[in-house]
């Protein structure tokens, strides 16, 4: 990498969890999230990399979990995510270069574009799997995230 990473933005669905979404008769009951992930988030905390959230869907569930990591970039129910991962390094005064991000299906595709490096779970759509920088070794919701994290911060 050229430059200090500053911001990781992450999708949620597919990356900080398994994309299954559990679902009784009432509506969402629950996600599950590897703790080896939230470990990787403290760790970004730590080194003064701010952790992001942008997802498409709304859920209680991911508020309470950013909650508990101290991450307070958390964007809920988007649909551009692009103009919110704008919005950020405009927010910061970043370069893209100066940013990550991890997706794994085709409405993350315009945010992949535009990180100054991109990653992917080992189980990613194949069309997003061809456009980031870095496949990694672990599936969505098993530590993929901590993997990223980990290869950032052995940049810096």
């Amino acid at each position: 990498m050229d430059c200090r990473i500053k911001l990781f933005a992450m999708d949620v669905d597919g990356t900080l969890t398994d994309g299954k979404i559990y679902m009784g008769s009432s509506g969402e009951v629950c996600k599950a999230f590897h703790i080896k992930d939230g470990m990787g988030i403290r760790m970004l905390i730590a080194h003064d990399i701010i952790p992001a959230i942008i997802t498409g869907r709304y859920s209680k569930i991911v508020e309470n979990r950013a909650k508990e990591l101290g991450i307070v970039e958390v964007h809920q129910g988007i649909s551009d995510k692009s103009a919110v991962f704008h919005g950020l390094l405009k927010k910061y005064h970043l370069d893209a270069k100066e940013s990550a991000y991890i997706g794994d299906d085709i409405n993350d595709l315009d945010v992949i574009a535009l990180a100054g490096i991109s990653f992917a779970p080992k189980d990613a759509a194949p069309e997003v799997k061809k456009q980031v920088s870095v496949v990694l070794s672990a599936k969505g919701g098993n530590g993929a995230v901590r993997e990223a994290i980990e290869e950032i911060l052995t940049e810096i």
